[in-house]
């Protein structure tokens, strides 16, 4: 079941609020899971189930995308500020240092937590900032193209697109590899997600000139690449190995950009295995009685 919740974020402006909604379920170290540019939480559905055995999961909607309001007038969505305020979300959740997976986006928003000392380990599916600039140029083309496709498609038109595997393949194919093992259903939600992401704009714009190029030595870290990704080559991976050289390098067989539906197993274990090789959180100082 969804949840929001409300918190104060620094900008440039001073302190503002921000209002992200979210879905938490089960026990153990808190696992924080973000989703790519013009997604919804819902994307990690396939393997939430599966986390929630060893981790109390914490799946958002960034700000500016499903049902997280957008970030205050006059706030950017550059990584210096959203992966603050990330954080800031975790403190208003009672949550220190979680783990922390994200896809795309979602990914390169991990590594910047990351880089500011807020996770406790990574895992990137297809994580954005690994690219060249031919590379970005086209990968942006491609999502800006899906966004006009989507605000453009009446919705009786697009559910009946969807009912269909052919439709299914022409209204996902660009980010999954198996488009139709998404439902119906989670494909309509999809793509209103894209058409009313107050965010979209404003953060494509603000990964103009991003490219991540920092170490994060000491810390657990996947960067796993899906081989059938059509939206960020896989040889971006090598990339970001090259970037982050004790980061762990996963091949994940079949599986396009968005990996978690084309093979959930697959990504839950890579999830999985991250987080266990990560020192456990410290217990809580216990009170002393005199």
């Amino acid at each position: 079941m969804t949840a929001t919740v409300s918190f104060p974020i620094d900008s440039p402006h001073g302190p503002r609020t921000a209002t992200v909604a979210y879905e938490r379920k089960g026990a153990g170290e808190p696992l924080l899971l973000l989703h790519g540019i013009g997604h919804h939480h819902q994307a990690w559905h396939p393997v939430t189930d599966v986390l929630t055995a060893e981790h109390d999961v914490i799946a958002i909607d960034l700000p500016g995308f499903g049902l997280s309001g957008p970030l205050p007038h006059g706030v950017p969505y550059d990584l210096a500020t959203v992966a603050p305020a990330l954080g800031a979300l975790c403190s208003a959740l009672g949550v220190e240092r979680p783990h922390v997976a994200g896809n795309s986006l979602g990914g390169l928003l991990a590594l910047e937590m990351a880089r500011g000392g807020l996770v406790r380990s990574v895992t990137a599916l297809s994580p954005a900032g690994f690219w060249s600039p031919g590379e970005r140029r086209y990968a942006f083309t491609a999502l800006r193209a899906m966004r006009t496709g989507a605000r453009a498609l009446p919705r009786p038109a697009l559910e009946r697109l969807s009912l269909t595997a052919a439709g299914r393949a022409a209204l996902t194919g660009s980010i999954y590899a198996r488009p139709a093992r998404r439902s119906p259903e989670a494909v309509v939600a999809e793509t209103l997600a894209l058409r009313g992401a107050t965010g979209f704009d404003q953060t494509l714009a603000a990964g103009a000139a991003v490219r991540f190029t920092v170490d994060l030595p000491g810390l657990p870290v996947t960067i796993a690449w899906g081989d059938r990704d059509r939206l960020l080559p896989r040889r971006q991976g090598v990339r970001a190995k090259q970037a982050i050289p004790g980061a762990r390098l996963v091949r994940l067989p079949g599986c396009g950009h968005v990996p978690m539906n084309d093979d959930p197993a697959l990504v839950a274990r890579v999830i999985l295995d991250t987080a266990r090789t990560a020192s456990p959180a410290p217990a809580p100082a216990e009170a002393v009685i005199s």
